[in-house]
């Protein structure tokens, strides 16, 4: 008998326990997604990556493994990233339930830059939209109130403690954009070279401009290269973002031609606001 109460008193305490399962199992596209839905979920969201580090969300596949989980999901969150366009039919038939947000709705989108020429004339990826709207701070702000509510809307019962969550997030959006303008202006220089053109929001935000290497989504040939670096030296730009997952070669051929340093920076990054912060520090010491 003492056995059977033991047992009771085990389950009742199990029982009690709160269920890992009624956290919201959330999905997104990148990392840095995944940081301000826990900022703002807190502990009442668990939210799963789909692009796994080192791997391009231009490209990515999704694996069985994460496909069966997305099955079971509660959300997901695009972003608008090329890999989704290829891959958001099939999560949605895996889930007919699964309820998808676009953490894009009701911002301004520019277009995909792909180049600065000689002249300073600019070439596009086409009508492509630009999907880095996080690297803008102003930007992710808004986003998060859009994400604000419809964390609300799904889940009314902790929709007080998404609110809390959301203004101190808040709070650490607008102190980012602060520092972010202080390290930056006093630049004298306010272009840099990057790769591949994810900065346009940055730049848009704080008056700074791109000149990317890759063009149309393509490592350049030739002339063009030969473009790039006139550009380059006529600008002065002195500094070549890189990703880790792209080839530093070209960035390290025009450094070495216009006397600047390849620099690699993360646009994915989930360490959000000390990203953004060193990326500011680095064009300071560099463009100040």
């Amino acid at each position: 008998m003492s056995t059977k109460i033991a047992m009771l008193w085990i389950l009742i305490a199990l029982w009690s326990l709160p269920a890992a399962a009624s956290r919201l199992a959330v999905f997104v596209s990148v990392a840095p997604l995944r940081y301000f839905l826990e900022r703002i979920g807190g502990e009442h969201v668990q939210v799963s990556v789909l692009v796994k580090p080192g791997h391009s969300p231009a490209t990515y596949e999704p694996t069985p493994k994460q496909m069966a989980a997305l099955a079971a999901a509660d959300l997901y969150v695009r972003i608008g990233v090329p890999f989704e366009d290829a891959w958001m039919a099939r999560i949605a038939s895996s889930n007919p339930a699964l309820i998808v947000i676009d953490a894009r709705d009701g911002l301004p989108l520019r277009d995909m830059t792909a180049h600065h020429d000689a002249a300073g004339k600019r070439s596009r990826h086409g009508a492509t939209k630009d999907p880095h709207i996080w690297l803008s701070p102003p930007l992710a702000l808004k986003m998060s109130t859009h994400l604000l509510a419809r964390l609300r809307a799904f889940d009314p019962g902790h929709g007080a403690e998404y609110e809390q969550n959301y203004r101190r997030l808040v709070a650490d959006l607008v102190q980012l954009d602060k520092d972010i303008r202080k390290s930056l202006a006093n630049l004298q220089r306010r272009d840099f070279m990057v790769f591949h053109p994810a900065w346009g929001y940055f730049t848009d935000a704080y008056g700074l401009q791109q000149i990317a290497i890759e063009v149309e989504g393509k490592e350049p040939g030739p002339r063009s290269l030969t473009r790039l670096i006139d550009s380059a030296r006529a600008r002065g730009v002195k500094i070549v973002f890189v990703d880790s997952r792209i080839s530093r070669k070209h960035a390290t051929t025009v450094a070495h031609a216009i006397g600047g340093r390849v620099v690699t920076i993360d646009p994915l990054a989930q360490d959000y606001l000390q990203n953004l912060r060193q990326v500011a520090r680095i064009l300071a010491s560099v463009n100040g």
